[in-house]
């Protein structure tokens, strides 16, 4: 028993002297040619491999400073560097024949350099596709073709990748954390893959899919099928929205991406925390949803949406058309619609949108609708359509009051809140302002006001109304006036800014009228020299608080 305990242990510990001992009697070196060869014609690129090193008791060789060339068509750097790579063998093969078996694939921390020309055209579409044609059938078990590598499992681990688009001015875009992990990989079959890293600017995306075979002439047009999932991506941040544009939020992506290597489909849910949409917008309190649908062609870089159903509470709008990424800026062209649109939901998007209401005040009840072309660069976007507003309130902001002068003439209740029965208007937003045309607001207190103007990018404002006033009260004006307070129309301007407005009479308007008609024969004979305009405008400007021209 001791004799067979004793022939056991000296079994153990020749074994143990074997497995120290055969790395360095086996020159693990004399490989490094052969792979770097074998590699450079599978690749169609130079690579290079430094110091090889063995490992029995993992069954594994290890390699320093891996670096692949890159296409000569872009650069003279290398498309990918790597401070080492991990080989896994088996072990047998390699003591008994010096056959080497790879098994698997680690590359850490390798710097990647992923490069779109304006063409399109991708600097690792070329991978495999400048391999050299051999002129005769390698033999049986060393064929060094790109259709004969596989490996058991390819990883990546904590990459870093780096995408420059030369169509654009834009910094390139840095993935950090890169982690990939592909089994039963080959270039002539499918094979499932799972993918994560940080996104520029902050947050993480996720890929789980399947994709294969590889393109063999442009292997960025190899088909895939994968979950999506992104978290809390920076949209300002990233570097893939235009920061002139304005557009700002941290969004989350769940859906399926499926591409045939020409034509992507994706489709899925989103949400936009503290969504800005405009450069003079503010975050946005409310979560902004999104549910879409679209296709995109990977070579002309341009798609359709054809769902985008944004919603904020139970306000929801309709985001339907193309969009083009080729460019310093990605363009739209785009419909948006939205039927009777709760207001209250919508009352929280407003600062998103840059849209400035009188200080103090809030819309509260009621619907909105549009129909809305938005067309041009994210950045200089061009949006036209009608809009309308019904049954509303604007909260805190007394209209009545603020037309104190205007009410002189037709005695409009003032102290309330101001009721919107309607408000209607041709909008046309650019980056020089906004034009609102055919302006249709209808409010009980005061009557039916009409005209058009403009919002300048500070809001200051600068429309020309005529308010066909139904106030109840008869004021000592338009009783002179002969005409009392109902029916009565009065031009006026609103200048100041969004949230301060100002409405001004206009006087000389007035006096075009026939208001102006009918006062100048009333006040004629009560106004020294009444039969000239300049003193009925005198007159008249004097009862507004202001003073008379000289």
């Amino acid at each position: 028993m001791k004799r067979a305990i004793k022939i056991i242990a000296i079994v153990v510990v020749v074994l143990i002297v074997v497995i120290v001992a055969l790395p360095f009697v086996i020159n693990v070196n004399s490989f490094r040619p052969r792979i770097e060869s074998e590699l450079t014609t599978a690749l169609g690129r130079k690579v290079t491999v430094g110091d090889l090193s063995l490992s029995l008791w993992s069954g594994s060789l290890g390699a320093d400073d891996i670096a692949i060339a890159d296409d000569p068509a872009f650069s003279n750097t290398p498309f990918i560097r790597a401070k080492s790579l991990g080989v896994g063998v088996e072990v047998m093969p390699l003591i008994f024949s010096k056959t080497l078996h790879v098994t698997d694939l680690t590359l850490k921390q390798p710097e990647v350099a992923l490069v779109r020309a304006k063409s399109g055209k991708w600097n690792f579409s070329s991978l495999g596709g400048n391999a050299p044609q051999q002129k005769q059938p390698a033999p049986s078990g060393s064929d060094q073709s790109l259709q004969s590598l596989s490996v058991a499992k390819l990883s990546i681990k904590d990459g870093l990748i780096t995408i420059t688009d030369q169509s654009s001015r834009a910094k390139p875009h840095v993935y950090k954390n890169v982690n990939l992990t592909v089994k039963n990989f080959s270039f002539v079959s499918q094979f499932p893959f799972t993918l994560s890293a940080d996104l520029p600017g902050g947050g993480t995306v996720g890929l789980d899919g399947q994709a294969g075979p590889i393109n063999p002439t442009d292997a960025a047009s190899t088909p895939f099928q994968a979950k999506l999932n992104v978290k809390s991506l920076d949209l300002a941040a990233s570097g893939f929205i235009d920061p002139s544009s304005g557009i700002a939020g941290v969004a989350n992506f769940d859906g399926n991406v499926n591409s045939d290597g020409k034509q992507a489909i994706s489709s899925g849910t989103a949400n936009i925390d503290k969504l800005k949409a405009s450069p003079k917008g503010s975050p946005a309190p409310k979560t902004v949803n999104l549910k879409y649908a679209t296709s995109y062609d990977l070579q002309k870089q341009n798609g359709r949406l054809t769902q985008g159903d944004m919603s904020v509470g139970k306000a929801v709008a309709k985001l339907s058309g193309t969009y083009d990424l080729q460019g310093e800026s990605a363009a739209l062209n785009m419909k948006l619609n939205a039927d009777n649109m709760p207001v209250d939901d919508l009352q929280t998007m407003l600062p998103a949108l840059g849209v400035t209401l009188p200080s103090g005040s809030s819309l509260q009840g009621g619907s909105l609708s549009s129909d809305l072309t938005i067309t041009g660069p994210v950045n200089r976007l061009m949006i036209n359509g009608p809009v309308k507003l019904a049954d509303t309130k604007l909260h805190g902001f007394d209209m009545g009051s603020k037309m104190s002068a205007i009410s002189t003439l037709a005695g409009i209740k003032t102290g309330q809140d101001t009721a919107i029965q309607i408000f209607s208007s041709e909008v046309h937003v650019a980056p020089s302002g906004i034009q609102t045309q055919n302006i249709n607001l209808v409010v009980p207190t005061i009557g039916t006001l009409t005209g058009s103007g403009t919002v300048s990018p500070s809001n200051a404002l600068d429309y020309k109304m005529s308010a066909a006033l139904n106030g109840t009260g008869v004021s000592s004006v338009s009783q002179l006036a002969g005409i009392g307070g109902k029916g009565a129309n009065i031009p006026f301007f609103i200048q100041g800014t969004a949230d301060n407005p100002k409405f001004v009479p206009d006087v000389k308007g007035m006096l075009g009228s026939q208001l102006g008609g009918q006062l100048g024969n009333k006040l004629g004979s009560q106004v020294p020299g009444g039969q000239n305009g300049q003193n009925v405008v005198n007159s008249i400007t004097g009862l507004f608080g202001k003073k008379k021209k000289q």
